[in-house]
């Protein structure tokens, strides 16, 4: 072959390789411009691109009230991007995108070097109109059903200036996303769902089947299962599971005995006499006067348990409180009450919870027997029941909670000790897709986002788009962060 036909040979591949990539370049009708979002408390910033994409709050009145869906990209690191971006969804319900992404970031650097990542605020969440109301109990407390009334009906009166209630559900939020995708020039996406984000990828799948490349769902809850019916069995459960690691552990058994016995104790000594002491507050330093409970005492149990840094601290804690010294509890509750105020809005969690969950719930007379043997009892079913006797109830498809089955390849990931989303909803999920594989994390808790090495396993997962052959040694060598002996952390 001459030179010159060797020239022109390699310009025709050249202008092929042009051509194929003009073919999987996204055409976008959104324009998007430089900015950052910021995780919450704005302690991580991740530059992005945004726009805000217009639509109908409610689709029956295209001409009515509009709310402008913000969206934001982080582009794919290399310049030979692969033409599947993965759509990456907040739990809560209530939780935004945006904010969420800046936050764990990191988890997502080996896919965002080949992908971009997409983030989308729910409606109702974040940037998208969201529906927040003010929290009315600082240090949080139980509420009657009366007041638990009179409080979202305070709420309701506040979005009303901004909102039709009803039209945040699910159904109108994977809509949402579909049109993004279109607005973006995407052809296939992958997803990312964690804790309630797995029912939207669940539903945007069953919605849109053929735009789905591959899906992993984090914290996994089956799509024939109504959320929080018997979250405090759940939650018990895992701290049975929690404290039973303790008194298998020598240091720990020989420094606390049985966690168990001590949380009796502690539960008993409150429910005779709360305690009220001041203490600093954990996030501004300054003086906080707190009224314990054993409704404090619940929350720490039930949200320590998400992660095992804070499961670890939790035999320390009773044991100091069943010698008398509540600070270290009440200190951790504060802790907690700060890491998640705020972070969900609580409006779109009542339409969706409302609307989706609530009214599915068949809770027998055996189940809630139960749930009065655990540290959490009947009240947040309680709760959740007398919130929505009155909120506005939105649509909801026919098929909703039918079960779901689809051939995409799906990644599902559990933490043994989930307190809300236990490893049988994965099990439960997986009979829809016969192309998944299910991985339990033993100890860890809900969310396995930020566990090490599985920002490597999803990597590879997205990669190939398979499960057959996927490596996922690294995951049987995880151990959750051993038991703090003292003050100054776990012992040698």
């Amino acid at each position: 072959m001459t030179v010159r036909r060797i020239a022109v040979s390699v310009l025709a591949l050249a202008l092929l390789a042009v051509s194929a990539a003009g073919r999987d370049a996204p055409v976008r009708s959104l324009a998007l411009r430089p900015c950052e979002l910021r995780s919450s408390g704005a302690l991580q910033l991740v530059k992005a691109e945004c726009a805000r994409l217009p639509v109908a709050e409610n689709p029956a009145d295209p001409n009515g009230r509009q709310i402008r869906l913000a969206v934001a990209v982080v582009p794919a690191v290399n310049t030979t991007a692969r033409p599947d971006p993965l759509f990456v969804l907040a739990g809560g319900p209530g939780e935004a995108a945006r904010s969420f992404y800046a936050g764990v970031a990191g988890a997502f650097a080996l896919i965002h070097r080949d992908r971009d990542i997409v983030l989308v605020d729910q409606r109702g969440t974040g940037g998208s109109n969201a529906l927040n109301c003010p929290r009315e109990h600082a240090s949080g407390q139980t509420s009657s059903r009366a007041d638990l009334i009179a409080q979202s009906e305070r709420c309701l009166r506040r979005l009303r200036e901004h909102a039709h209630v009803r039209f945040y559900t699910t159904d109108l939020a994977v809509d949402d996303l579909d049109r993004v995708r279109a607005a973006l020039g995407y052809r296939q996406i992958d997803l990312y769902g964690s804790s309630y984000g797995t029912v939207v990828a669940q539903e945007y799948l069953r919605r849109f089947p053929t735009r789905v490349r591959s899906m992993i769902l984090d914290g996994v809850v089956p799509p024939q299962l109504p959320i929080g019916a018997l979250s405090a069995i759940s939650a018990q459960q895992a701290v049975e599971r929690i404290f039973a690691e303790c008194a298998r552990e020598r240091p720990c058994h020989a420094r606390f005995g049985d966690p168990m016995d001590e949380y009796r104790r502690v539960r008993a000594a409150l429910e005779a006499h709360p305690v009220t002491l001041t203490l600093a507050d954990p996030t501004r330093g300054t003086p906080y006067q707190l009224h314990l409970t054993t409704y404090q005492l619940g929350q720490v149990l039930r949200l320590a348990s998400y992660t095992p840094a804070l499961a670890a601290l939790l035999p320390l804690d009773l044991h100091a409180a069943a010698a008398g010294d509540y600070t270290p509890l009440a200190g951790q509750f504060l802790l907690i009450d700060r890491l998640y105020s705020g972070a969900v809005a609580v409006g779109m969690n009542n339409t969706v919870i409302c609307s989706e969950d609530v009214p599915f719930y068949r809770v027998t007379a055996a189940e809630r027997a139960a749930m009065r043997r655990t540290f959490l009892g009947t009240a947040p079913l309680r709760e959740l029941e007398a919130v929505c006797s009155h909120w506005p109830k939105g649509p909801v498809a026919t098929d909703f909670h039918a079960p779901l089955h689809a051939n995409v390849p799906v990644l599902l990931l559990s933490g043994g000790n989930d307190p809300i989303t236990p490893p049988r909803y994965a099990v439960e999920a997986a009979r829809g897709y016969p192309n998944s594989l299910s991985v339990t994390v033993p100890g860890f808790g809900h969310g396995q986002l930020l566990d090490p090495c599985i920002d490597q396993l999803m990597a590879r997962f997205v990669a190939r788009a398979e499960v057959a052959g996927l490596n996922t040694r690294c995951v049987a060598a995880l151990r959750p962060m051993p038991f703090f002996l003292t003050l100054n952390g776990p012992g040698p």
